[in-house]
């Protein structure tokens, strides 16, 4: 019997995936995050950012009447206009992981 590498849910190995730009691996995660409803992937994501105090005001609970996940994406718009800067390494590892998990 041989080992064979780990795969995603939707068949893809971590190998592909950290081959992927971090722009693929972003629109790949949200898509999937956005099929799950997983409003909690983004806040997790949005608290990696270099600006990520700018999103404080926003809760995320679930409970709570409050920004959707079209609001979370259009504020992630926002706040990578310029770039993925120094966070680049830690939003790859997320995206990755999101997608090997789900």
């Amino acid at each position: 019997m041989t080992d064979s590498p780990a795969a995603t849910p939707g068949g893809t190995s971590f190998e592909e995936l950290d081959a992927l730009s971090t722009e693929e691996l972003r629109e790949r995660a949200f898509a999937r995050a956005r099929d799950h409803r997983d409003v909690g992937f983004f806040w997790s994501v949005l608290r990696r950012l270099p600006n990520a105090d700018e999103a404080t005001v926003l809760d995320g609970a679930p409970n709570s009447i409050g920004p959707t996940i079209d609001e979370a994406n259009a504020l992630w718009r926002e706040l990578t206009g310029h770039g993925y800067e120094e966070s680049a390494p830690l939003l790859r590892a997320a995206f990755i992981d999101y997608l090997m998990k789900h």
